[in-house]
């Protein structure tokens, strides 16, 4: 079993900064690829990004390419999501993922074994 838990998340206007956080527990953290997942709305959950075991290599959205960074702590069982320009369309609950199975990274949520509960980020214009 793996826990997830999210923080971070807040108001803030546009062209600002939040960092995102998740803290991980219960099988060593360094054994498998994280991935952060969004949800607004209306709208279906949509991949973010992804970091490999070991924070080697990395996925982005195109939509936040050049804006967001993720990277991971494995002493600190963290993952991290920085977003920087926010625009409105950000706005979102902003949810980690951890996928037990190894291989290249993915965008689909459906490979992803274990959720947070998600934090809200709001971006106002």
């Amino acid at each position: 079993q793996v826990q997830l838990v999210e923080s971070g998340g807040g108001l803030v206007q546009a062209g600002g900064s939040l960092r995102l956080s998740c803290a991980a527990s219960g099988r060593t953290f360094s054994s498998y690829p994280m991935g952060w997942f969004r949800q607004a709305p209306g709208k279906e959950r949509e991949f973010v990004a992804a970091i490999s075991r070991l924070g080697g290599s990395t996925s982005y959205a195109d939509s936040v390419k050049g804006r967001f960074t993720i990277s991971r702590d494995n002493a600190k069982n963290t993952v991290y999501l920085q977003m920087n320009s926010l625009k409105p369309e950000d706005t979102a609950v902003y949810y980690c993922a951890a996928r037990m199975t190894m291989g290249p990274l993915t965008t689909h949520s459906a490979l992803y074994d274990y959720w947070g509960q998600g934090t809200q980020v709001t971006v106002s214009s």
